[in-house]
């Protein structure tokens, strides 16, 4: 800032940029992911239950069932966010994941990555209550991967 705009007592236009992104309320997130498990991973169970098995008793008793609905939901989840930037319930809610530099869609990898850093973040619970001291509104997850909830500007 120039010594002249500081004796003035007036702020440069370099002080007065907008925040390049409008951040998603954590509340609107957490409706977003009860909409996916509904949407995505209960059908996904619904199958692998009673089209794949032959009943829940089966698939109460399998170690792997439940192993092979986690994996379908991440694959499905990853390409997604890969290819729209969001799934049905970050629609629903008019909110989108993005790269924190570039604002561009994450690619799959990354979003397979954040998939299970997300898992890692909810056994810890530690992770999910971060976007409630920070600014930006990140969770463990989203500063592993370098990603940004943001709403979409309409």
């Amino acid at each position: 800032m120039r010594f002249r705009n500081v004796k003035k007592n007036t702020k440069s236009a370099e002080t007065k940029t907008h925040p390049k992104y409008i951040y998603a309320p954590y509340a609107k997130r957490v409706k977003a992911f009860i909409t996916d498990m509904f949407m995505i991973y209960a059908p996904i169970l619904y199958i692998i239950a009673y089209v794949a098995m032959s009943g829940k008793d089966d698939f109460q008793s399998s170690q792997l069932a439940p192993f092979i609905g986690v994996t379908l939901y991440g694959l499905i989840y990853a390409i997604l966010l890969n290819k729209f930037g969001q799934t049905p319930g970050k629609k629903a809610y008019e909110i989108k994941v993005v790269d924190d530099k570039s604002g561009e869609y994450i690619g799959f990898f990354r979003a397979l990555f954040r998939f299970f850093a997300f898992l890692f973040t909810a056994t810890t619970l530690l992770g999910l209550f971060l976007p409630f001291y920070r600014k930006d509104k990140k969770a463990l997850h989203d500063l592993i991967c370098g990603t940004l909830v943001v709403t979409k500007k309409s």
